[in-house]
């Protein structure tokens, strides 16, 4: 992989994404946004499973952008709803790659299969499943989840159950499932492939305002994360430019 960068206590891949895919073969993938770094400062749990995972990349263009305040400019911006479509367009050739996905509200991640599966021109997504609401605390539907992911033969799995559920979900179970070589964290992805939920358009990204679009689709979900919680951020980011930032965990 090549070299990482470090921004306030994680460090990320400096990658682009056709080099991602061609070198993506095993491991855990998260995707850090804005969110995922407050978080990051205050929930340990989340901290640790981060500090886990094998391949870290940007998904956020705010965040792209005010690294470059720090002179640590990843190569490119991943989100994870960029890259599951690139991924299994990479690899639709590829018969040894047999995906499970894992997320979103019943019956969408069946759904988010069926298209995927038709735009490739084959089953490379092999089964889908959609949990309850708080399936990770639930150790008994945990163990059916890993048993249906076992009986699918997949090799790779997208959870797809918000942050910071799917990651720890992921690190504590990743060792009960050693037929998965890939592990990826993707968000709301699952909901974009299922067409329940809406991209924003190309510009609105560049002029890293996704936020707002996805604040504009979903205000009662999210209007506390990204208009109160998230601005603590931008203080993050100034203290960690003029050398005042000490990581919460060292």
């Amino acid at each position: 992989m090549d070299n990482k960068i470090h921004i306030l206590n994680i460090n990320v891949l400096s990658i682009s994404m056709d080099s991602l895919l061609t070198e993506l073969d095993e491991g855990v993938l998260f995707t850090l946004n804005v969110d995922h770094l407050v978080k990051l400062q205050k929930d340990r749990r989340f901290y640790n499973a981060y500090a886990a995972a094998t391949h870290v990349v940007v998904d956020s263009q705010i965040l792209f952008l005010l690294m470059s305040l720090t002179e640590n400019i990843p190569l490119e911006k991943i989100s994870g709803s960029d890259l599951l479509p690139a991924y299994y367009y990479h690899h639709r050739n590829n018969e040894n790659i047999r995906i499970f996905l894992l997320g979103s509200r019943n019956g969408i991640a069946q759904k988010a299969m069926d298209r995927i599966n038709e735009k490739v021109g084959r089953n490379i997504v092999v089964a889908a499943h959609s949990p309850s609401l708080g399936f990770d605390t639930k150790e008994e539907e945990c163990r059916e989840i890993i048993q249906r992911i076992k009986k699918s033969e997949a090799n790779v799995l997208i959870v797809g159950v918000g942050p910071s559920k799917q990651e720890q979900w992921i690190i504590k179970y990743k060792d009960a499932l050693p037929e998965i070589r890939l592990f990826m964290a993707l968000g709301a992805a699952i909901d974009i492939e299922a067409g329940v939920v809406k991209r924003a358009p190309r510009w609105v990204s560049t002029m890293a305002l996704e936020w707002a679009y996805r604040l504009y689709q979903e205000p009662k979900r999210l209007w506390r994360r990204y208009l109160i919680e998230d601005m603590a951020f931008f203080w993050l980011i100034l203290k960690y430019k003029i050398g005042l930032y000490k990581n919460p965990w060292s």
